[in-house]
């Protein structure tokens, strides 16, 4: 038994909860879990222990009437106008029928709640597909089938290859050589790449089979459920030991399983309590900045609504007390009301008759406008991805104009930026470099690797002389080259269907191995202490001595082998910068190899490189004796190893460079370029290395050569000097962040226009929690002390929201953030502080299941289809197939929604007002008694045929631009990133515009009304003329006004308004018909007023006229906007940083952190590999002897490979005692050799422990 993982047993002490760890689990035991009850609300109590079942949707069977109701009387107008139907039920105060306003406003709410129970059973359906997996349960002594929902903690689950594990379990044991699984993590965090997961080595010997797991009876005592991923702290207690278990023993909901046949588990967290559940985020209703503003100008009119029938109400109380008797004809009642009786009545009567002020017909059409632009982007072809058949799709209708104003972009990288394919471009062997060098790819040919059976046949290099002069034995380097790629890693080697599989711990590593076996310099298998390879298809097979492992802060790796004369070699692989430390005094190619890799990195390449050394057998002998005293030393081990590992690599000799391409999708760098260009910031928010972020950054043209890159030590100068200077959360602004950056050790470098920020997690973390801890180290007395003075929790506050807002506003001013090693929940921090110091729109975009978080703290979630699985795209607002179309649905869908929703309501609230208002300027000539100057039918049709149609027609089609001039001037979409179209100020202009419109549709046909007779002596200076003429006046001007705001006319926009304008006169001629009057006097009183109204050629000169008056501030104000307003609306705010004057030296050298000569390329995506594991033997499968094969082969002839398999380390920063393999197997081996990295292992464990 593993020493790291147990400890007995005289001595043992019972399992006992403590303070962090409170989450107890007994297995085979699910009536224990299903009785623990916990308070909840009051007096009620719930389980502890959750279910297996999810649930993202909103609604069931009996919540949906009330909760949608109750959400969708949230909104003010609805509400306003469920008080209208009230009012009009009272008859003392109504002027109109209650059903005027009730049936119109259920359709709303019903319209409403349907599209809302459609979402809602999507969101039922996708739950059931989930919940209803099968998986294999053990029920009594055999495992049966069942329903991930029906799991319960404590159960013991069978899974088996390409399983999803359906809750987080406790590894027990596996059908795999030391019960080792490997997973897949595609669904949590995009990665793609295997990592590998080991069981306990007691339970891996003692829970195998179906008797042993069925008396399985151990108790797990862990952390309560979190949403850290990549840890996990808890203990075993079975047969009076204890074990300790961290995150490599534990399976997380989402995983897959691959490469294994079957393995068990135990049932930790389930449904909501699981890690990737409680990393999903609760889901937020989102609502646009447009649709805040807009029930912010809702309560405005309201208020003016309430403000106008209080002075009508005033002056119909005035009215009637000084003129009220003497105008006996409008005295309606006979019983006499005092002023007061008599003003409330008509304030409660001009509310109802004036509540056209707020059409409920609004809400209906920016529902309908939003429809249709989300059908708008599930149409666009130009989106559609045609190799995984992905449409761009609208998952919500409801944040389109949200997509025009977007400030900052936060995006993953893995799987969104990249396709983390690893590619073998170019590389330098002895200073020259091979790979396709011309700008035009037809021009050099595909090297065709078809003599080499082990070719996979995917490998595209574009330069036959390498090939040659490897085949030709005339360039020895050619051969150490692709050997050292062949041996110096920690692939391993699978035979599936007669095919040679390598499993990596990061694609750079495949990729490099991969070159190598093109090339005829193939790795074949591996055992515990030999690499076989075959090498231009001579078999060879070399004794590995040590492997010095890679971590990211050697930046390097290295192997020692003996080969079969007995010559010992050291081959080394790194970053430049170490590699070239190293290196002996006058190596040859070294500048050669240099410019190399400097024309690798202007290309973005990852590069690495390659060097080698003999070793003396007597002096590896002696230096392997002091690597043995080192690795068992009890004080500063870590430090004599790491002082070895530098004494043996030195003096190295260089080969020469390789150069990968991180393959990114089709058109990142283009669309990152143009977002820029829109004064769009992105943030890459990644959980990948700080060297992969940098090398993906400048690969897509995020960060450039003229950028200086500062980082987190160089905000801490920013944040000393605030501190110091005792800045508050309110000083915290541009300026005083300014000034502190004037004030600090760097402030050329911090106060420079061109410069990008990167931080990691780790900062992050410290970061946030630095104020915070340092105030509150015990929590029992900082409450006693905030409680007896308030004030000190509102300084700590300060001070926290001072390091915040800081930070913030130093981040802001760069024109490019990358965040390194984050977890799903510090993406969604990041977000969090930009929405809540900086009043501006975000999106963030991701593909995995850790950007689920980040997708729903921004304003709008965009979710990318990839390979990595779904989950984003379930929580997104919007759905791509590829980064790309993340520029056109941003340039052309939402800068034309931001700009059809603006017109939009500009020019309905213009037409409410200018149509409302008339009836205020009415009442002071009909003696306030609530007499209305349209007719009735007038009103009625007003709201949903005279006026609507074209409006809805200048919201759903209109464009000021085509798309392919959109995405040509990305400028022009800072106009909605400034919202200049909708806005307090806008409101107050169209308020005014429609009260002047108002007053002029009224007053002057009044005044051309004044004791005028017809040529043929029929008189129509009376209220229906009037009405008909003020009518006709609205109708018309309002439509003109459309047309003058209608930017690309189409056929429907055309149609829409001959519709509106013919429909006005077809129906005012009917409603006001001879038939119509003697059916039904009661509903049609207008007995023949259109008619002699039309025919008299003065009505139509006035109505020509107060049409032409009305129009005359719309033309002006669209001149004045022309001359002025166009050239400031298109102007830059956001200069090409590669087109910025040239920096100063101190600025245009700080990049060089690593290196005091030029900016290195090294990217490697590996963190620590797998030597342990390999050295160990854990990793390596039992052969299976098979009948009749041939042991004897030829130098030509390549035996069958042996099947091994191999997984990704986990984090280094987490690695100190994070792992138990099966160390007994280091000494079982047959043929012990010398491995002090497996010695140094093992008992560097046994200390840890």
């Amino acid at each position: 038994m593993n020493t790291s993982e147990s400890s007995t047993s005289n001595n043992f002490q019972p399992y006992q909860l403590t303070k962090d760890h409170t989450w107890e689990v007994k297995a085979n035991n699910r009536s224990y879990h299903t009785q623990i009850k916990e308070p909840y609300l009051l007096c009620f109590k719930k389980r502890k222990y959750a279910d297996n079942e999810i649930k993202t949707s909103k609604y069931n069977v009996i919540t949906f009437l009330p909760r949608n109701l109750f959400e969708q009387f949230q909104r003010i107008a609805n509400f306003y106008f469920l008080l209208i139907c009230i009012l009009q039920s009272i008859p003392a105060i109504s002027t109109l029928p209650w059903y005027t306003t009730m049936i119109p406003l259920t359709f709303v709410l019903a319209v409403t709640a349907v599209k809302d129970l459609i979402d809602d059973i999507a969101r039922h359906k996708s739950d059931r597909e989930i919940n209803n997996r099968p998986c294999d349960v053990l029920v009594g002594k055999s495992f049966t089938v069942a329903k991930w929902k029906e799991l319960q903690v404590g159960d013991v689950v069978c899974l088996k290859k390409d399983d999803f594990v359906p809750a987080d379990l406790f590894l027990l044991s596996s059908t795999e050589p030391n019960s080792l699984c490997y997973v897949e993590t595609a669904e949590i965090d995009g990665e793609t790449n295997l990592k590998y997961r080991q069981a306990l080595t007691i339970t891996h010997n003692e829970v195998n089979t179906i008797e042993q797991l069925v008396q399985f009876d151990g108790r797990i005592i862990c952390e309560e459920p979190n949403c850290d991923l990549h840890s996990f702290t808890g203990t075993l207690y079975w047969k009076n030991q204890e074990f300790s278990l961290n995150n490599e023993k534990i399976l997380l909901r989402g995983c897959r399983m691959r490469n294994m046949e079957k393995c068990y588990g135990v049932v930790l967290f389930a449904g909501v309590d699981t890690k990737i559940m409680k990393n999903s985020g609760k889901y937020t209703l989102k609502k646009t900045r447009i649709e805040h503003l807009m029930n912010r100008v809702v309560l405005l009119v309201l208020l003016i609504l309430g403000g106008v029938s209080f002075c009508l109400a005033v002056g119909a109380a005035v009215w009637h007390v000084n003129f009220g008797k003497k105008a006996a004809y409008f005295v309606t009642e006979p019983i006499d009301f005092s002023p007061g009786y008599q003003g409330f009545v008509s304030f409660w009567g001009y509310v109802i008759i004036i509540n056209s002020i707020l059409p409920m017909s609004l809400y209906v059409t920016f529902e309908l406008l939003h429809v249709a632009q989300s059908c708008f982007i599930n149409w666009d072809i130009k989106m559609y991805y045609a190799k995984s058949d992905t449409p761009a799709k609208a998952r919500t209708t409801t944040l389109n104009e949200e997509l025009g104003q977007i400030k900052y972009i936060f995006s993953d990288k893995t799987g969104t930026l990249t396709q983390n394919i690893m590619a073998f471009k170019k590389c330098s062997i002895g200073g020259r470099i091979y790979g396709n060098q011309y700008d035009d790819v037809n021009i050099a040919k595909v090297v065709d690797f078809s003599w080499n059976t082990f070719a996979d046949g995917k490998l595209k290099f574009y330069d036959w002389s390498l090939l040659e002069r490897i085949r030709s034995g005339d360039d020895p380097g050619a051969h150490e080259f692709f050997k050292l790629l062949a041996v110096c890693h920690t692939v391993m080697a699978e035979e599936k269907n007669g095919q040679l599989l390598y499993q990596a711990a990061s694609p750079d590593e495949e990729a490099l191995v991969t070159a190598a076996r093109n090339f005829g310099f193939v790795f074949l298998s591996r055992t515990q202490n030999t690499i076989t390879v075959s090498e231009l298809g001579v078999q060879r097979t070399y004794t590995m001595l040590a492997m010095l492992d890679f971590n990211s802060c050697r930046k390097r790796m290295s192997v020692i082998l003996k080969d079969s004369e007995g010559k010992i070699k050291l081959y080394s692989k790194g970053a430049d910068a170490v590699i070239y430390e190293r290196l002996q005094v006058n190596c040859p190619h070294n500048e050669s190899t240099q410019m190399a890799l400097d024309y690798f990195a202007a290309e973005t390449l990852r590069t690495l490189c390659l060097a080698y050394k003999d070793v003396e057998e007597n002096y590896y002998k002696d230096w392997s004796q002091r690597y043995h005293t080192a690795s068992v030393a009890l004080q500063n081990r870590g430090q004599l190893l790491e002082e070895l590992y530098e004494e043996i690599e030195t003096d190295l000799v260089l080969i020469g460079a390789t150069a990968i391409e991180d393959k990114l999708q089709d058109g990142v760098p283009e669309t990152i370029q143009s977002l820029k260009e829109a004064d769009i910031k992105i943030w890459v928010l990644t959980g990948d290395k700080k060297e992969t972020a940098i090398n993906i950054g400048y690969s897509c043209k995020l960060l450039s050569d003229q950028m200086v890159l500062f980082e987190g030590r160089d905000i801490n100068t920013v944040l000393e000097k605030l501190q110091k200077n005792n800045y508050r959360y309110k000083d915290i602004n541009v300026a005083t962040v300014s000034a502190a950056i004037s004030c600090s050790e760097q402030p050329d470098v911090l106060s420079c226009d061109n410069k990008a920020l990167i931080i990691t997690g780790s900062f992050l973390d410290e970061f946030i929690r630095c104020p915070k801890q340092s105030k509150r180290k015990n929590q029992s007395c900082w409450k006693l002390r905030t409680t007896i003075n308030p004030e000190i929790k509102e300084d700590v506050d300060c001070e926290e929201e001072t390091y915040e807002r800081a930070f913030v506003e130093l981040a802001c001013q760069c024109q490019a953030v990358i965040c390194c090693r984050v977890t799903p929940k510090q993406k969604a921090m990041v977000v969090q502080l930009v929405k809540k110091y900086k009043s501006a729109i975000t999106l963030a975009i991701g593909d995995g299941a850790n950007d689920v978080n980040m997708l729903k703290m921004a304003h709008i979630g965009v979710g990318i289809s990839g390979q990595e699985g779904m989950q984003a795209v379930l929580s997104s607002d919007y759905s791509l197939g590829q980064f790309r179309y993340l520029e056109r649905l941003l340039l052309v869908h939402g800068r034309w929604a931001y700009i059809r929703i603006c017109k939009f309501l500009r020019y309905f609230l213009y037409k409410t007002f200018a149509f409302s208002f008339v009836q205020i300027w009415f009442s002071f000539f009909n003696g306030f008694s609530g007499l209305s100057v349209f007719e009735k039918w007038c009103i009625t049709f007003y709201k949903v045929i005279y006026s609507w149609l074209p409006v809805l027609a200048l919201g759903v089609l209109d464009q000021d631009r085509s798309d392919s001039l959109s995405t040509k001037n990305p400028k022009l979409y800072k106009i909605g990133q400034r919202n200049e179209l909708f806005n307090y100020r806008i409101f107050l202009i169209t308020l005014f515009h429609g009260l002047l419109s108002s007053m002029l549709l009224f007053f002057i046909p009044y005044g051309a009304f004044m004791e005028l007779v017809g040529k043929d002596g029929t008189t129509f200076s009376d209220y229906q003329s009037l009405s008909v003429t003020i009518g006709t006046a609205v109708v018309l001007t309002v439509n003109i006004e459309v047309m003058l705001e209608v930017s690309y006319w189409t056929v429907p926009t055309a149609l829409s308004i001959i519709i509106s304008v013919g429909a006005y006169f077809c129906n005012t001629l009917l409603t006001q018909s001879t038939a119509l009057t003697q059916l039904n006097p009661n509903m049609f009183q207008f007995h023949g007023a259109a008619e002699n109204t039309f025919r008299q050629p003065y009505i139509w000169l006035t109505i020509l006229l107060t049409v032409a008056v009305n129009l005359i501030p719309s033309i002006t104000i669209q001149l004045l906007w022309g001359v002025f307003g166009s050239e400031d609306a298109g102007r830059a705010t956001y200069e090409d940083p590669n087109k910025g004057d040239p920096m100063p030296d101190n600025q245009a050298t700080h990049f060089r952190r690593d290196s005091t000569q030029r900016r290195s390329a090294y990217a490697f995506s590996q963190d620590k590999g797998y030597a342990d594991l390999i050295t160990s033997g854990a990793s390596i499968r039992k052969k299976r002897p098979a009948s009749g094969a041939n042991t004897n082969s030829s130098a030509q002839t390549v035996p069958k490979q042996e099947k091994v398999v191999a997984q990704e380390r986990g984090n280094c920063a987490k690695t100190a005692g994070g792992r138990q393999p099966a160390q007994e197997e280091v000494y079982c081996t047959a043929n012990i050799i010398p491995m002090e990295e497996a010695i140094m292992q093992h008992h560097w464990k046994i200390h840890s422990s």
